[in-house]
Order: C-alpha cells, then structure tokens, then sequence
C-alpha cells in the first residue's frame, strides 16, 4: 500500500486533520518539576545577555573594521567568515530569544535587540513572532507547524541550497516584497492576527528603504562593502553554521506526537557553538519550557536529565543519525527515528506515540533509535 502523501501546508488537508484528530493546540508532555524549582529557574535576568549582545556586537565591529582594512587582499576572508557567522547565524538564536522575551529581563531591550536580530536573519519581526508562537504550539504537528525544516520525503536540492541560505533568503525578499504591497499569504493569515497586519506592511516597507539605501551607498561609493556588511549578503554566507544547528533541532524525528522528548534533541556543544547559539542545543528542555531563559537552559536539562533521552555527545554525533534518516526518508517518508527514553522516564500518550522503547527494552537497539 502506498502512504498517503502528507500535504505541509496549514490549508490543506493534514490541516484539517490534525484539528478533527486533537493534537492541533492540544496537551503536551512536561516533565515534573517542583515548582519553587521551576520557578527559580524561569527567573530573567538582564546581565547575561547584556554581557554576551555587548561581545556580539564588539565580534561584528571588529570583523567589520579588520574586514574593511583589509579588503582587497586573502587576509580579509578570515574576518568576513566570522563577521558572517555572527551577523547570519547568531542573530536566528537571538531573535528567538527575545521573540520569547526571555533574554533580558527589560522588555524594550528584548524588543531593540528582537528587531535588529530579524532584520539581519531577514524574518520579518511580526510574522515570525506569531510563526513561531505556533511552532510551540503545534510542534512538528504536520498541517500545523510552519516551521518544519525538514519534510517527509525531505526536499534535498532545497536543504543543501540553504547552506548559503538561497532559497530561505529569496523567500524572505519576496515576501518582503509581497507585505511591502500589502498582501499577506492565505497560510499566514492562519496565524496573524488580522489587527497586527498594518505593523507587517509597515515594518516590510521600512526594510526595503533600508536595503535600498544600502545598494545605493555601495553605488556611490563603488564598493561592495557596504552590502558585504548590511543586507542578504551576509545573512546568505553567514548563514551556514545556522542551517547546521537548526537540522539538529528536529529533522528526520517523529511528527504527530505530543512529546518533546521524541520529536526534538539535546546536544552537547562547545562554548563557542553554545555562544553562537544561546543553548538552543538544550532544545528538548527549551520546548518542553519556553519560558526558561537560554542562560538556565543547562540547569534545566540537569533538572530534566532523569525523564529524557540520553543527549548526543556532538552536533557530528547527531549528524550520524539525521543524515541517513533524511536518505531513508526519500525512499520510506514513515520511516523516522525512535527516541530511547531511560528507563526511568513516565511514559505519555502511546495512543497518539505508538510504541515507545525505553532503555532498558531488548528491542531497543533493533528499533532504529538513538541508544
């Protein structure tokens, strides 16, 4: 019998499915805690990200000021390639963080850092504020999430062409384009509230004066350089590092399940990628609790450590896995990888899961799971 092919949009078919079938803004699995734990943990601060914005900030001038004496010349690679890291990939991390608010305990310096962050990744503020409050939502929920990376069967030209961000930048700038106009897509509107339209429109025609004024400066002055540092350039080849964190997220686990512990991963990382990424590699711990900041992220996952699966020693560790799922998922879109969870988890749900294996099951190492 062949599957039924699972339609990603959140107007179509799986769309209506996921509502009539309950997992659409449904009950999800959280580990137990004790509350005065918790909450001790969810407490915001402002140093930490006041700290680690001022050396984001300090890493872009001085990429940008060695890039700029040095341009003309192969010394000034090296500059661009970390002024690219920071300007395309630390800013996904911390336009998530502050599009949650959790970053800084002051809310306009959420919201200041939230905006500076978006445009340089080019996600426009007010989509993807409400984007990713149903990424939570409706995690990897197909029909549901607009934010599932990778489909099944994945779509590969369009994945390795984002190692340079071309096809998330190209749609970025048509949309820009298109809110500039104002027209939204018939699937945002699923998620926008009508009321926060004319801060799209107004927001996406603020962008394209600044992108303009950017081209035109590198016009006058006969250079490439003010659009090597502002605009989709940077995001473009900057933006390779972050498609490598994001795959680790999800890709090539299970969809249509109401636990975090099956359909997302922890990673152990090293201080610069953890700094470039603000924890997101906690990312089990970051959504079974959103309202943790990136900076209790660990103390969390020391908390949670009992009741999840075992984290992968590496981002190469997790590549071993999503990699040959993403090229079994070509042939076999059921196909996906089964989390082990430890014997000591509580289970939740196997009515909506399957059969979850645990740690201590024979038949674990013959499912296709992590061990």
């Amino acid at each position: 019998m062949i599957p039924t092919q699972r339609d990603y949009s959140l107007i179509g078919r799986d769309a209506k499915t996921a509502v009539e079938s309950g997992l659409a803004a449904a009950e999800w699995y959280r580990c137990d805690i004790p509350r005065k734990r918790l909450k001790e943990l969810m407490q915001r601060e402002d140093g930490p990200a006041i700290r680690d914005t001022a050396l984001w900030f300090a890493g872009l001038a001085g990429c940008a000021l060695a890039g700029s004496l040095l341009w003309g010349t192969w010394w000034c690679l090296p500059f661009f390639v970390l002024y690219g890291i920071l300007y395309g990939t630390a800013s996904d991390s911390r336009w998530h963080e502050c599009g949650h608010g959790t970053a800084f305990r002051t809310r306009w310096l959420n919201d200041v850092v939230y905006s500076i962050a978006c445009f340089m990744i080019m996600r426009e503020p007010t989509i993807w504020r409400w984007s990713h409050t149903r990424h939570h939502t409706d995690t990897i929920i197909v029909g549901r999430d607009p934010e599932i990376a990778a489909m099944r069967p994945p779509a590969m030209l369009r994945l390795l062409s984002n190692i340079f961000a071309i096809a998330s930048t190209w749609a970025a700038v048509k949309a820009v384009f298109r809110h500039a106009a104002g027209r939204l897509s018939e699937e945002e509107k699923t998620f926008v509230p009508e009321m926060e339209w004319p801060r799209v429109f107004m927001t996406s025609r603020i962008w394209l004066a600044i992108h303009a004024a950017v081209i035109a400066l590198a016009l006058v002055l006969q250079s490439w350089l003010p659009v090597m540092f502002v605009g989709p350039l940077p995001t473009m080849y900057g933006g390779w590092l972050m498609l490598y964190f994001g795959l680790t997220q999800h890709a090539g686990l299970a969809e249509n399940v109401l636990d975090h512990r099956l359909n997302s991963r922890t990673i152990y990382m090293n201080p610069f990628f953890r700094f470039v990424y603000w924890n997101m590699n906690y990312h089990v711990e970051h959504h079974m609790f959103p309202m943790v900041p990136y900076h209790a992220l660990p103390e969390l996952h020391r908390a949670m450590q009992a009741d999840t699966p075992r984290p992968y020693a590496s981002t190469i560790e997790a590549y071993r896995e999503i990699i040959p799922a993403l090229l079994r998922q070509m042939k076999d879109p059921e196909f996906f990888v089964r989390r082990t969870l430890p014997s000591s988890a509580r289970p939740y749900r196997p009515d909506l899961h399957g059969e979850v294996v645990t740690a201590d099951d024979p038949r674990a190492r013959f499912a296709g799971q992590h061990p």
